[in-house]
């Protein structure tokens, strides 16, 4: 029985790491699709106040319980992080418009997720 849960555990690893790379297609950038979108053990101010220490031009705001924030220039955002409380975790979902600019570049914006929502 260890022997067959050692494979399905790699086999969920590694799907759990592709499914962190960048998708192509129609729907890579659509705003209506998150590109990241996990469940957190930290607490939305927790990784709220870890976003905007590694990365510049955020703004939040709050919206109900949830909170909101901006990445990217003030006329052109790049990135919408949403914060949704749960339990005593965090929902993360973070959008990328079709239009907007990779400021930060993508592969910046999913590591800090990562290290924050960690």
């Amino acid at each position: 029985m260890k022997r067959l849960l050692l494979p399905v555990a790699a086999a969920a690893v590694i799907a759990s790491l592709a499914a962190c790379g960048s998708s192509s297609g129609p729907t890579a950038h659509d705003a209506s699709q998150p590109m990241i979108y996990v469940s957190s053990p930290r607490a939305p101010a927790y990784i709220a106040n870890c976003l905007e220490s590694r990365l510049s031009r955020v703004r939040m705001s709050r919206v109900g319980g949830a909170t909101e924030i901006a990445v990217g220039s003030d006329s052109n955002n790049s990135y919408f992080v949403t914060l949704t409380p749960l339990n005593a975790g965090s929902v993360v979902k973070v959008t990328h418009p079709a239009n907007a600019p990779d400021d930060p570049p993508e592969p910046e914006m999913r590591f800090s997720i990562a290290r924050c929502a960690t």
